[in-house]
């Protein structure tokens, strides 16, 4: 039986929760099938990231656990230490 979803009228904004999401295997020539609205990130480390304005970034030292707010086109695996990625959006 399918879970009741008392939401399915409503719009989804930015400030409303991710509805899907994938696991994320970084690569240094393939972009994401999805521009992302969220980055979780399982396992500590960093993350290099390209994001929808094209610029690429790296944040070090992401903790264990943080859901990162970014709209990212593509995770790194050169720059990328981090573990258990999920693109949400």
């Amino acid at each position: 039986m399918s879970a009741a979803d008392p939401f399915t009228g409503f719009v989804a904004g930015f400030a409303a929760p991710c509805t899907d999401g994938c696991a994320v295997e970084p690569s240094d020539t393939e972009d994401l099938a999805t521009v992302t609205r969220a980055i979780f990130v399982g396992g500590a480390g960093s993350l290099k990231l390209t994001l929808a304005s094209g610029a690429t970034v790296v944040l070090a030292a992401v903790a264990a656990g943080t859901t990162l707010p970014v709209r990212a086109t593509r995770v790194w695996s050169g720059g990328t230490s981090a573990t258990s990625i999920l693109a949400l959006w």
